[in-house]
């Protein structure tokens, strides 16, 4: 089963089920197949990364580029303080919108400790407050759905 993102930038991700003797001596599984996690959870920041490898299982590994992590933040920041949270608008305007990518990409790959370290970048290259990490990989998830749509 595949990862499945959500508009509201969830995740449904396949879990393995249980097996436990039941009182007839049978094996029987049990327990949900899914579960659904949302930004800030354990486990979505690497969910998040495998649901966008799956989008397209051929591409190389993530290469970030100086100039594609300097647009994907000013990207991420443009995101996080417009009015209208509009990422269409914002994918629209990147000049190398791959290299972006790849950028956001490669944060993903690091874990969590990799998105609190790029949301302390952007506020020092940008301006303003640091992001929460799950208001950055959220972000960073809206991003590359637009950017693979």
């Amino acid at each position: 089963m595949e990862i499945v993102r959500n508009d509201d930038g969830s995740l449904v991700v396949p879990v393995e089920t249980r097996a436990h003797d039941t009182d007839d001596g049978e094996v029987s599984d049990t327990g949900p197949t899914t579960r659904v996690l949302h930004p800030g959870e354990g486990g979505y920041d690497e969910a998040l990364a495998e649901w966008d490898a799956q989008q397209n299982p051929d591409r190389e590994p993530a290469v970030s580029t100086a100039s594609g992590r300097e647009e994907a933040m000013a990207l991420v920041h443009d995101v996080a303080t417009s009015d209208d949270h509009t990422v269409a608008e914002a994918v629209e305007s990147l000049d190398d919108p791959e290299a972006a990518g790849e950028a956001l990409r490669h944060v993903l790959v690091g874990g969590v400790p990799s998105v609190d370290g790029f949301a302390a970048e952007v506020a020092a290259a940008e301006g303003g407050d640091v992001l929460k990490a799950h208001e950055a990989t959220k972000i960073i998830g809206e991003v590359l759905a637009e950017l693979d749509s």
